[in-house]
């Protein structure tokens, strides 16, 4: 049986103590909202008071959403909340068993696309870097997404060979991005980003890979856009902003990885599921007298329903991107004579865009997370009523070279607030601009120290998480970080052809 404890949040505690220093500490409970009839949780509660007042504030929760978002323009806003952040320590201990990875591209060097020359003619690129952290391996692709192994002696023992290596294909082409624990990410051409978060829980059914499916969403949906870029230069035509529909290229992802999934579970063994197919078969005949309020058809459409969906891969996913673009100047505006660079940041479900200006340490932009419940996304995939053209969300951003871009899994958000994101990101670019040896390699130190502050928290069973607030706001008993899979994908908006200095 689980008991639901009520217990006021050290941030609200903190901060009241902060304000009224006067009060005395059964007034700030009250204050709080705490219960004080019993003694053992007043004792637990005040002793919470004598914690720095380095704790982050109480984050201000969006509604939660049950319909479809409108789009909507940002505005910039500056966060009022006390600034204080709590210290993370970038070399925190790691556990062996757990996954890291980095790096500024997530294409190999020996399969980089070529960039479309409506592309490369953009007055504006990201400078990009990515770090993940996978809390376990994620489940083997299976056929025909790999190559099968060797099936005789006289073979090698795999039939992996130095053209394809390991990697995915689908469709005949390699599988772009990285998989990271249950999510996807992408970074294409200098100007796409995306994160794709699996849900998890699928690694419980048999046929389940969720990583699969955040993985090939996240492949199409960077050829959907690219394909734009592609078909302007086919026709000697520049892209214009309102050309672009991200939305539209994740409904087209979207449908063409179900297409793929759909029968794609090759059995190993398929003799013996032949011998047990015949054998179900037989019992289902010896039983159909019995059953006699269905009618002939019916059970063929069951059969039938049942045989076409017994090799489906199943799975879900969240799905959030940002692309860089830029708006051209008017022809009667006299205040704007260049271009101004625009992220279209596209969100489905509870991962996160954020746009952040490092110079004012300020957040421009943040998107809106989806849930249908608490801890339950708004996601694509199997049994899911969620689509692309129904639910996903698509906001236009000005930006200034300058700006970071930031397209982050729930593995960041649940366990950094986001005046800790800002401050973390802007403190990494300053060490940056200013020759750091630690921050040499750039967008991937940002993107470092980001992932590994989020990580200190969910490795540890006594912080204070966003993840454990709502959860109390829910009524559910939870305690330290949220241990998961953590992917930052980032850009640093720059002007192509022009020097910028750090």
């Amino acid at each position: 049986m689980l008991t639901q404890v009520a217990r006021v949040s050290r941030h609200a505690i903190a901060i009241a103590r902060a304000g009224a220093p006067h009060l005395e500490p059964a007034e700030i409970l009250h204050l709080c909202g705490g219960c004080s009839r019993s003694t053992s949780a007043r004792v637990r509660s005040v002793s919470l008071i004598s914690l720095p007042l380095r704790l982050p504030p109480r984050p201000h929760h969006h509604n939660h959403h049950h319909g479809r978002q409108s789009h909507h323009h940002c505005c910039i806003r500056q966060d009022k909340r006390p600034s204080s952040v709590r210290p993370f320590s970038i070399s925190a201990r790691l556990n062996p068993r757990y996954l890291i990875s980095e790096g500024r591209t997530t294409s190999p060097p020996d399969k980089e696309p070529e960039e479309p020359a409506s592309l490369r003619a953009s007055p504006f690129y990201l400078e990009t870097g990515y770090s993940i952290f996978a809390k376990r391996p994620s489940r083997p692709f299976p056929p025909p997404f790999v190559s099968l192994p060797s099936g005789s002696f006289s073979d090698p023992l795999t039939t992996h060979n130095v053209s394809r290596g390991r990697r995915p294909y689908v469709n005949g082409e390699p599988v772009r991005g990285i998989t990271n624990g249950d999510d996807a990410i992408i970074i294409a051409d200098k100007t796409f980003l995306a994160v794709n978060d699996g849900v998890g829980a699928w690694a419980l059914k048999d046929r389940g890979h969720a990583a699969l499916w955040s993985r090939l969403i996240a492949h199409f949906w960077a050829r959907e856009v690219m394909k734009t870029f592609e078909n302007a230069d086919s026709k000697g035509e520049d892209v214009d902003l309102a050309d672009l529909n991200p939305i539209q290229n994740l409904e087209v992802a979207y449908n063409e990885t179900k297409a793929a999934l759909k029968g794609g579970l090759l059995k190993p063994q398929q003799d013996g599921d032949q011998r047990d197919n015949q054998n179900q078969t037989a019992d289902e005949s010896k039983s159909q007298e019995s059953i006699s309020a269905r009618t002939s058809k019916e059970k063929e459409k069951e059969k039938e329903k049942e045989k076409s969906d017994a090799n489906d891969i199943l799975g879900t996913t969240t799905a959030s991107s940002a692309l860089l673009h830029y708006r051209r100047p008017s022809s009667g505006s006299a205040s704007s004579k260049s271009p101004t660079p625009v992220i279209l940041a596209t969100t489905l479900g509870d991962c996160k865009v954020l746009v952040i200006r490092p110079s004012s340490n300020t957040v421009l932009y943040h998107s809106t997370e989806q849930w249908h419940w608490f801890d339950c996304p708004r996601q694509l995939g199997t049994n899911s009523p969620d689509t692309p053209l129904g639910n996903a969300v698509t906001d236009t951003v000005d930006i200034q070279v300058g700006d970071v871009v930031l397209v982050l899994s729930d593995g960041v958000t649940d366990n950094l607030w986001e005046h800790e994101i800002c401050h973390t990101v802007s403190a990494s670019m300053q060490k940056w601009q200013a020759g750091d040896d630690d921050a040499k390699d750039g967008p991937v130190y940002v993107a470092r120290t980001l992932m590994n502050a989020a990580r200190e928290i969910a490795q540890d069973p006594n912080a204070e998480s966003p993840y454990m607030e709502r959860a109390f706001d829910e009524g559910i008993a939870a305690e330290g970080g949220k241990l998961d899979d953590i992917s930052v994908v980032l850009g640093v908006c720059r002007a192509r052809n022009l020097n910028q200095e750090m």
